[in-house]
């Protein structure tokens, strides 16, 4: 919220609506630094963060998108995660189902938005028929979406032996990637740089 947008719409309160300080509300925040003396502006969001978020209680935000403008209008917005996801399949390639949808086709989608980003953890959804075979085809999957498209993380879904062998190979194969799962009615895994 800019200064002047906030004067302007605080000059048409009532006086009793008007923020103070006995109205305050202390806002926490996961993505602190531990130096207090960080430089100032946008720091990239990591999975780090999401868990700090989580132990403290904090709710996170996240969007898809699958162009530049609507990446940068979301970043600077202050969304915490934005997924390129197969949904792509539906809403730009008009697809009746999610199914046909490439990685090849979701590449530069995925591109376009993480270089539109400052600040948001950009997330790939690594689409059916791109893991499933086991965990050498997963890896090579994930590794190019990171390397070509400079996605941050990438999203498995679908409940598979390969996604989770994929998993446990990620974590022993490499230290510096942090990797967690996210069960739902569909399971979901991420791995992330």
């Amino acid at each position: 919220m800019t200064a002047e947008w906030a004067a302007e719409y605080t000059e048409h309160m009532p006086d009793s609506a008007t923020p103070d300080a006995a109205n305050a509300v202390e806002v926490q925040n996961p993505y602190a630094t531990a130096t207090p003396s960080a430089a100032p502006g946008p720091k990239r969001v990591r999975t780090r963060h999401f868990q700090n978020a989580k132990q403290q209680g904090i709710p996170i935000t996240g969007l898809t998108s699958y162009d530049m403008m609507t990446a940068q209008i979301f970043d600077q917005a202050g969304i915490d995660f934005l997924l390129v996801g197969d949904s792509a399949g539906n809403n730009v390639f008009g697809y009746e189902t999610t199914l046909p949808v490439t990685v090849d086709e979701l590449i530069p989608l995925t591109r376009a938005v993480a270089r539109a980003v400052t600040r948001a953890l950009v997330v790939a959804d690594m689409p059916f028929g791109t893991y499933e075979t086991g965990p050498s085809e997963a890896l090579h999957t994930a590794v190019r979406f990171m390397k070509e498209a400079q996605a941050h993380a990438v999203k498995l879904e679908g409940a598979c032996a390969a996604g989770s062998r994929f998993l446990v190979s990620c974590q022993q194969a490499s230290r510096s990637w942090p990797i967690s799962a996210s069960p739902r009615r569909v399971s979901t895994a991420w791995a992330a740089t």
